[in-house]
């Protein structure tokens, strides 16, 4: 079975750090993988096994009938450009995942989020990328309400706040950068019932 044997960090900053692992393959053969991780070396999930949530991804519903979603326009360094995003945002220490969607859209946004009535797992933490990294992600959903703005960005944050509908919807999925959460989100959305959009939550 193959298994992590050593745990080596290769650098040390405060939000990202990359780790030299000494993995061993299902032959018992011991080679280096490089992982990024929030965590330290003790805590991230190749030394625990255990998925510890790092931040939230909000899946906000908009309008009257609740037939757009909001979504932002991030400028994000390692690609040089441009991608549509949710709102999303690391958990601060002691806050539940709720109390961070809420802040999260806050800051982000401008707008006031209230978090839908869903089963517990529904929070449960997901891998964004599990061949680099350890970072998880829970997705929140709700309603958002009121005017956006972005007076409480932070100074290197670069977005716009997209009030999205069915179809700029699909004008997003098939012209512009996605992440790969958002990607599943918009195709979710477009075959939503606007009817009764949460259904899915209580299965």
């Amino acid at each position: 079975m193959s298994k992590i044997n050593k745990i080596t960090p290769l650098t040390h900053v405060k939000y990202l750090n990359l780790y030299e692992l000494e993995a061993e393959n299902k032959f018992g053969e011991t080679h280096n993988y490089y992982v990024a991780s929030r965590k330290d070396e003790h805590t991230m999930m190749a030394a625990k096994k255990k998925p510890i949530t790092d931040g939230v991804i909000i899946y906000s519903l908009f309008g009257e009938n609740n037939d757009k979603v909001i979504m932002i326009r991030q400028f994000r360094y390692p690609l040089n450009d441009y991608i549509y995003e949710f709102p999303a945002g690391l958990i601060d220490p002691g806050e539940s995942v709720k109390e961070t969607a809420v802040r999260e859209m806050m800051e982000e946004t401008g707008l006031n989020f209230t978090p839908a009535d869903c089963e517990e797992f529904l929070h449960r933490p997901h891998f964004s990328s599990a061949g680099m990294t350890d970072e998880t992600n829970c997705t929140v959903y709700g309603y958002a309400s009121g005017k956006p703005n972005l007076d409480h960005l932070e100074p290197n944050e670069d977005l716009s706040v997209q009030l999205v509908d069915r179809e700029e919807a699909k004008r997003i999925l098939k012209e512009e950068n996605l992440s790969v959460k958002a990607y599943y989100l918009l195709l979710h959305f477009l075959q939503s019932d606007p009817k009764d959009p949460f259904a899915f939550l209580h299965i």
